[in-house]
């Protein structure tokens, strides 16, 4: 499946009397660098903590293709001056912010938009969880080389 079909199949309703068989299943990705595409946005506010203090919250849901099949990452942004940075790299990673430009947040244009992301793998109450760990710009080259050679340099 696509990212261009992701997200286009709204379901149907079932009745409380329905039979039922399909599971969630979690899809835990190895570390590593995906395209992803953002299925999800919700606004909401954080509360605040020792860290920042009470700001808006956009929480967003990215899929990933796999064998497996598609995987949902969670990832929050907090809208916050300490959080400038990481807001910036998550709009040039969706390519809406260039380096080095100002750029007023279109949250609009968040739904359905497509990047790359390098993946890690964060423990959590002994639990697993894929987080993201830097969003790859598409604005620049990426420089891993990508094969690697003993002796040769």
């Amino acid at each position: 499946m696509g990212f261009e079909q992701m997200g286009t199949d709204m379901g149907a309703e079932l009745a409380w009397d329905d039979t039922i068989e399909k599971e969630n299943e979690f899809i835990l990705l190895p570390e590593g660098e995906y395209a992803f595409r953002v299925a999800s946005f919700e606004r909401s506010r954080y509360p605040g903590s020792d860290k920042i203090g009470p700001c808006n919250q956009a929480k967003i849901v990215l899929e990933v293709e796999s064998p497996e099949g598609v995987a949902s990452i969670r990832h929050n942004l907090f809208l916050h001056s300490k959080c400038e940075g990481l807001l910036c790299a998550f709009f040039r990673g969706i390519g809406q912010k260039k380096h080095g430009e100002k750029l007023k947040m279109d949250w609009n244009k968040v739904m359905g938009s497509t990047g790359r992301a390098k993946i890690g793998i964060r423990i959590y109450d002994g639990k697993k969880f894929n987080e993201v760990k830097q969003f790859i710009y598409p604005d620049e080259e990426t420089t891993q080389p990508t094969t690697f050679k003993p002796g040769s340099f």
